[in-house]
């Protein structure tokens, strides 16, 4: 199965009063809100959107933040400012980075053997444990076959004929929830976009006449996502883990995804087949 490393960025829109008018919509903030946050008047607010002002780099600064922007996308703001970028994106395996890789593998580790993974914002799994793995192969037992060191790409593997999503019974349930999830992360990763709609698509084929609607407001407190396997139907739900406060584009972008058992059969079949202490 072909898979792609896809690095996080941002397509670098027209215009500065382009990113802001972008990054402020996508907030669904008026202009009104916006400026008391800030601390400014509306019409500074709507001046600088217009081009008929220029702001500050502490403003601009302060303007993104208020907005939540991605990291990489200051960097783009404070250039087409005239400002130099502020962060800087580093290489995983930079020496800089050396505590940080530390303590993913330690997260890693103290999670086995329930599965966890470290995966980007395109979907690019960088680091499995041992249990990730063991459900990775046990869903998709080609991966077994991938040399060393391969790049797994989840939106590749769930688009694969013989991917996840095949073993997904509840997938009406799953896919909604998972498609936002995915297109949330394409506004800071344009470039997934197209294959998570053909993902989507994908999805919409395998629920046949069964509609794929749009995520439901109201919900369990948890997601379970459910698979048929040859241990019988395994349950789990997943928690995430991020860098809190990240001055990193690449740091901004990890996640660690927990992965539990959502009931007691699971559970069994976990430690059954990799023993509680990694035995």
């Amino acid at each position: 199965m072909p898979t792609s490393t896809t690095h996080p960025h941002h397509a670098q829109p027209d215009s500065l009063q382009t990113t802001l008018q972008t990054a402020r919509k996508s907030k669904r903030l008026s202009q009104l809100e916006l400026a008391l946050r800030m601390g400014v008047s509306q019409r500074h607010v709507s001046f600088v959107e217009s081009g008929r002002a220029q702001p500050s780099r502490e403003l601009l600064l302060n303007w993104l933040h208020e907005l939540q922007a991605p990291l990489a996308l200051r960097n783009v703001a404070l250039q087409q400012a005239g400002f130099a970028p502020v962060y800087r994106g580093s290489e995983l395996a930079d020496a800089v980075l050396a505590p940080v890789r530390e303590a993913l593998a330690q997260l890693l580790q103290a999670h086995d053997p329930l599965p966890a993974m470290v995966m980007d914002a395109a979907w690019n799994v960088l680091h499995m444990n041992r249990g990730a793995h063991w459900l990775a192969t046990t869903l998709m037992p080609w991966v077994a076959d991938l040399p060393p060191g391969a790049p797994i790409n989840m939106i590749d593997a769930m688009l694969h004929p013989e991917g996840m999503t095949k073993h997904i019974t509840n997938l009406d349930e799953v896919a909604p929830a998972l498609l936002a999830h995915m297109r949330d992360d394409a506004s800071v990763v344009p470039d997934i976009l197209p294959r998570v709609e053909q993902l989507a698509q994908h999805m919409q084929q395998r629920l046949g006449k069964r509609v794929l609607a749009a995520w439901p407001r109201q919900m369990a407190p948890v997601l379970t996502t459910r698979f048929a396997t040859q241990y019988g139907e395994l349950a789990f739900f997943s928690m995430f883990s991020t860098f809190g406060t990240p001055q990193d584009i690449t740091l901004a972008s990890l996640r660690v995804e927990h992965v539990f058992p959502a009931d007691a059969a699971t559970r069994a079949v976990l430690f059954a087949q990799l023993g509680k202490n990694g035995s």
